[in-house]
Parts: structure tokens; sequence; C-alpha cells
């Protein structure tokens, strides 16, 4: 059995030996980016480097990073789709050496002493060429001189990576996928095909265009970057010949615990199985994010609400399979053993996620019955409104409106699972169609940033968001000088217009506090104070008393900035090159964000 450690260390075995420096896994709670919930790739806490600075552990980087997307939450439950993951990546910053990086690749891939996969069950896929930039010719003949046989050209949608408005960096991606042995499903069938005969099992991405305006051919950048990623659960399933991610490791040990508390076995039915599997996906996912060290609580909005999601429907499913939720407790622990080894604050954190996954639990339980008088109420005015129409020679359906099932989630949280089950038992369906309109429009709004996510995702560093990035570092130190060292750091978003601070305190601060705050940032910015950045380690940060959360090994490489004595914390940057830049500080609005945390808002004015 090939373990994820065995994988772990074969990865990193690999790329240190080819020059590249390890670097540890960050937050999975992204800091002062708007564009995404979470950490959804390796690619996000390198954001200040891939465009431009440098980093302090060189331009060879290889890690492997905690995430968590969302975008295929309700694929979750089949063999391979899962919310929460660990990505192993490596960087080639300010160099694109793309066939040296394809060499790389094949190498890990292949070679006995590392994965040994065996070529000719190898197919990769290159980028085909359009207005905006050539065909690929360059990684098309790096895969077919090692002899992979199987390299397709795919268009922009398959195979090229860029931001969400289109412009900016941007580059064509080289994916590989292993051949599972299922029959060609049709003559034209390929790795962009889902029936399942292909399973891509890595990225390299040859981040060497720039796009000005939309439409517009690319031109190439002054700095290019490669960025790769390879998901290590689906890996180990593949290496261990397992058919699903469900069926070795964490996971598997996770179902067999479930399979002997529930009523329901796990193979009984495709249904019981898509329910255990969510169940084990969501609590391990709400268990990185409650153990984060920039940890959040269930709520209604933004990562809150996602978290909320994943134990809400982890109890309905438990519903499902008969199972009761008190067993979460164990699987928390199953979960926090195997994981808090790598990811310290979890273990630190295990009694604050029982707690609080727990308070979610109990919550949705009360809400349960709630909503389930609330539903009897939704069709007692269906039938009303049918016996009105009947007696006008009308008839109506048997169909619970999308705005009537919306409604049930919103306001009273109950899910559409749940819903969809208690009209069927009374001859109902629902209109999914318009509840689905409904919740993406909530989903868009609930998400920290209009512009949303995209395939990567890379912060903004325009001149606004950098200035309000050091305000943000003034805010901290005038909060920790205001209400004392206590009022620690929990959280940031910032985007070109705004600031958002999350910090521990204690009770709701006074309009002295608050004009304290304000006046303190403002008379250094008055001062027109150099923003200072210097690199040392870890350990050397510490004792130079700079603030920050500190994850990884006291050998790394940090950057620092300071701002005169006022200020001192480790960050990655982008940053104003002085206070006077910044303008006016004001505060906008100071509300609770959690039991203990208060949040910020602020902005700078001209």
């Amino acid at each position: 059995m090939i373990t994820d450690l065995d994988i772990k260390k074969k990865w990193f075995d690999f790329f240190t030996s080819h020059g590249f420096k390890r670097i540890d896994s960050a937050s999975i709670i992204p800091e002062n980016d708007a564009t995404v919930l979470f950490t959804t790739a390796g690619m996000h806490p390198l954001v200040p480097y891939l465009l431009g600075e440098k980093h302090p552990a060189g331009n060879r980087l290889c890690d492997v990073q905690r995430c968590i997307r969302t975008n295929d939450i309700d694929e979750v439950g089949d063999d391979w789709h899962l919310t929460c993951f660990e990505m192993l990546g490596n960087w080639y910053l300010g160099s694109c050496p793309k066939d040296e990086m394809i060499n790389l690749s094949f190498e890990f891939l292949t070679d006995k002493k590392y994965l040994g996969l065996d070529k000719s069950k190898l197919a990769t896929t290159v980028f085909e060429g359009d207005k905006t930039a050539p065909r690929d010719e360059e990684a098309y003949a790096a895969w077919k001189s090692l002899g992979i046989e199987r390299v397709f050209f795919l268009n922009k949608h398959e195979n090229w990576w860029a931001l969400g408005s289109g412009v900016g960096p941007c580059g064509p991606d080289s994916e590989m996928f292993l051949d599972t042995g299922k029959p060609l499903c049709n003559p034209d069938c390929n790795p962009s095909c889902d029936c399942g005969k292909y399973v891509e099992i890595w990225n390299d991405v040859f981040m060497q265009y720039k796009v000005k305006e939309v439409g517009k051919a690319a031109e190439l950048l002054d700095n290019p970057n490669i960025d790769t990623g390879m998901g290590l659960e689906r890996i180990v399933a593949i290496l261990n010949g397992a058919k699903s991610v469900y069926d070795v490791g964490v996971f598997k040990d996770a179902i067999d615990f479930l399979s002997t508390k529930a009523k329901v076995d796990y193979t009984s039915n495709d249904r019981a199985k898509r329910s255990y599997r969510i169940i084990v996906d969501h609590i391990r996912a709400a268990v990185f994010v409650l153990g984060d060290k920039r940890g959040v609580v269930p709520s209604n909005v933004g990562q809150g609400y996602i978290l909320r999601r994943f134990i809400r429907r982890s109890v309905n499913h438990a519903r499902n399979i008969g199972l009761d939720t008190s067993n979460f407790d164990r699987l928390i622990d199953i979960f926090v053993d195997k994981h808090g080894v790598d990811y310290p604050d979890l273990a630190e954190n295990r009694a604050t996620i029982k707690e609080e996954l727990f308070k979610e639990v109990e919550k949705f339980s009360k809400t349960l019955d709630e909503g389930r008088k609330e539903f009897d109420k939704v069709l007692i005015s269906i039938e009303k409104h049918k016996e009105f129409a009947a007696k006008n020679g009308e008839k109506v359906e048997n169909i619970i409106s999308g705005k009537a099932a919306f409604r049930l989630f919103d306001t009273f949280g109950f899910p559409l699972e749940i819903t969809k089950e208690l009209a069927s038992e009374r001859g109902y369906t629902v209109d999914e169609a318009d509840y689905n309109a409904r919740f993406i429009e909530h989903q868009q709004k609930s998400r920290t940033a209009a512009a949303g996510t995209f395939k990567g995702g890379l912060a903004d560093s325009s001149v606004e968001s950098a200035k309000l990035h050091t305000a943000t570092h003034l805010l901290h130190a005038a909060l920790q000088k205001v209400l004392g060292q206590e009022a620690m750091q929990k959280g940031s978003n910032i985007t070109p217009e705004r600031l958002r601070f999350d910090f521990t305190c204690d009770h709701k601060m006074t309009p002295a506090e608050i004009k304290q705050t304000e006046d303190l940032v403002n008379e250094v910015i008055a001062k027109n104070i150099p923003v200072k950045c210097e690199e040392m380690t870890l350990d050397e940060a510490k004792k130079s008393g700079a603030i920050g959360v500190f994850e990884a090994k006291y050998s790394s490489k940090v950057k620092v900035y300071s701002i005169g004595d006022f200020s001192k914390e480790i960050c990655g940057g982008p940053h104003a090159n002085s206070t006077g830049e910044l303008g006016h500080f004001k505060i906008v609005k100071e509300e609770s964000s959690s039991s203990g945390v208060r949040r910020i808002k602020a902005v700078l004015e001209k």
C-alpha cells in the first residue's frame, strides 16, 4: 500500500534534488485576497511572487498546500471529487524553461524511484492555438521527444490559464492523464471527454503571456512563470489501483468507522454510498476550516456560509444512512489524528473544532424541526390555492415553486434535498430550475468579491490595494495599542475600494476607542514614514518582534515589513512605498464577526 506520506516524501526528495526549495503550506483561509473564499491552489499564497516580488527562498519552490474548492461541491459523492484536498506543487519564478519542466514531470511520473507509471498509459494535452496565442509546438515537441504517443491539441477552454477578467498574465497549460483502460466512447474520444477513460493527474501551467485588452493578441511577459499542481489524494488512489479516492487512506478509515455505526450499509445502494462519501468529505473540510489559525465559524455569508453548508449537508446525509450525529466526534478525531502531524494547528484546535461543529449540528437539528413546520404551511397554502382554482375550472399542478423552496432554505436553513424528499412523499415535485437560479444568485452575493473565483486565481495588485494593505498593518498596530496585545488579526480582505479586518476582542469598540485608533493611524500617515522590507529567518523575525502567523519552519526565510517603530509584520506584500501615499484613514463600520471576534471596515479618503 502506497500512502500519502510516501508520495509527499518522494515529491520533496525529487524536487529538492533538482534545486527546488521546500516551503510550507499556507493557511487554508487566504489573507488579503478578495478573489476567493478559500485557498484553492498552491498558487494563491505565492501571488506577490508570481507578479514579480522576490521570494525569500529563491525562484524554484515546491510544497504541499491544503486547499478547498467548492465549485464541484454537487459532484462530491462520485469516485474522484473532493472539496478539501492537498495539492502537490512546484514553481519556476521569473523564468520559463518549458521543456525542462516537462522533462521533470515525465521523470517523476515514470521513474521507478518515484511514481513508476507506465509511459504507454500516459496521455497529455497542449494548447491548440488561436488568435490570442500560437499553437504550443514547444510543449508538443517536448512530450513527443519523451516517447509519449498520445499528445492532444485542445482548445482554450481545456488548455489555457487566465484571470477571470481575461486581462493580465495568462498562458497555455499542459495536462497529464492516465488511461484507465476503459474503451473509447467514440473515435474522437480524448482527455477532455468525461466518459472516464482518462483521469487527470497533473497540470503544468506556463504563464508566459499577458493580455492588455480582451480580444487582442497576447504579448510575451518579461518575467514568465511556471506553476504546476497534482492532487495528492487522487494520485494515491491511482497508484494503489483503487477505483475511488474514498477507497484508500484516511477516507477509507473514516468510512469503515461509519459503517459500524450507521443503520444503512455503505455498499447497500448508490444513494447510501454517496451519503457516506459526502459526510467524510464535508466533515474533513470543516475540520480544516475550523482548525485553521485564521479559522472562521459558521455564518450566513462568505467562508462561514460554506462551512455551515458542509456541516448541515453532513447532518442531512447522516439521516439518510441512519447515523447518529454524535459519531461526528470520533470522525473529527480520525481526521485530526491523521492531518495534525503536517498541520499542527488542527491538533492545537481540536477542542474548538468539536465545540463549533456541534454547536452548528444542534442548531441545524432545531432548524429541521422548524423547517418541517414551514414546509407544511407551504403545502397548506398550495392546497387552498388548488381548491380556489378548482372552483373556477382551473387546474393547478402539484409543484412547489422554486421561490418557496428557496425561502425554506434561505430563511429557515431547510435543505433542498429534504424539501424534495418530503414533497415526493406527498405527491409533489419541486421547481428545481427556478430554485437553482435563486441559489446561484445567493451564492454570488455571498462571495467576498464581485469578480468571483477563476481558474488558479490571482489577487488584485493595484496601487489602491497596496495602499490599503499598508493601512491594514497600521490598523493592526493601532488596535494593539488601543485594546492591548490580545487584539490579534483573525483575517482580512482587501479590495481596491476598502479593507476589512477581523481581530480578537471581547467587546464592541466604543466611539472613543474607534476615534483613538483612527487618530493613531492618521498620525503615522502624516509623518510619511517609509515602508521598509527585510528578509530574515522566521526565528529572527520572531526575535525582532514581528507579528504574524508563524506557520513555517524556523529555517524558512520570510519578508518582514516595518513602518518606523509603529508596525512590524511578516507579510508577502505588496505595499505602498511610504505612509504619506495613503491619504486619510477612516473607519466606516465596526461590528461583530463571530464569538470573540470583531470586524472593522475602513477606507482611504483622498
